[in-house]
């Protein structure tokens, strides 16, 4: 995974509560093994109509949004089935910060397996963050990992989320990465379980 830092960008506004993983990615298209290629079925059945051609009053088919790396939503962004494909879609599609007042337990910890910033605001901010991009949908956002603050215009929102969970995305590890950097230190522990056992 790549390092994540700080990212600026546009937003797109998904302006519906309760979106489920099985609308983020259908379940039609969980036939490929890659984590790759995902993004083109990204919230397949609103972006495209039954004959294939793009809904134009679907939010990420709106000429302003498209491109944006910041995917603004409403509460319990990624209920449904824990389907670790929804965030490699969105990953894949470009999305890397989504913004929400809360989010499935699930998906957000699946989110941080692959780069994925899943940011929890109160409802309010949330909602000054949507006003903003109706505003002017040009708004550039810019999250600081670093510093857990959020800032656009004149306006500075902090943030926190766990410890832990900022580190591996502040050093681009999953779990396996996340553990492999005690790799010496757990082969010592094994080396010394090992002998103990053969000594008895």
């Amino acid at each position: 995974m790549e390092k994540f830092k700080t990212v600026t960008s546009k937003a797109a506004p998904l302006d519906m509560p309760n979106v489920d993983t099985d609308q983020i990615i259908p379940k039609n298209f969980l036939k490929r093994v890659e984590r790759t290629g995902f993004g083109q079925f990204l919230f397949n059945d609103w972006r495209f109509k039954d004959d294939g051609s793009e809904n134009a009053d679907f939010v990420l088919n709106k000429t302003a949004h498209k491109g944006a790396q910041i995917l603004l939503a409403r509460d319990n962004f990624g209920c449904g089935s824990s389907r670790e494909h929804a965030p490699w879609a969105l990953g894949d599609y470009g999305f890397k910060v989504i913004i929400a007042p809360s989010f499935a337990d699930i998906f957000y910890n699946n989110c941080f397996q692959n780069g994925i910033l899943p940011l929890k605001l109160e409802a309010a901010e949330v909602e000054k963050l949507f006003q903003a991009v109706a505003k002017d949908p040009a708004t550039q956002f810019t999250i600081d990992l670093e510093k857990n603050v959020l800032t656009f215009d004149s306006e500075k929102i902090a943030f926190s989320l766990s410890e832990a969970l900022r580190q591996k995305l502040l050093l681009g590890l999953d779990d396996i990465g996340w553990t492999l950097q005690f790799e010496k230190e757990i082969a010592a522990h094994e080396n010394k379980m090992h002998a103990g056992i053969a000594v008895s």
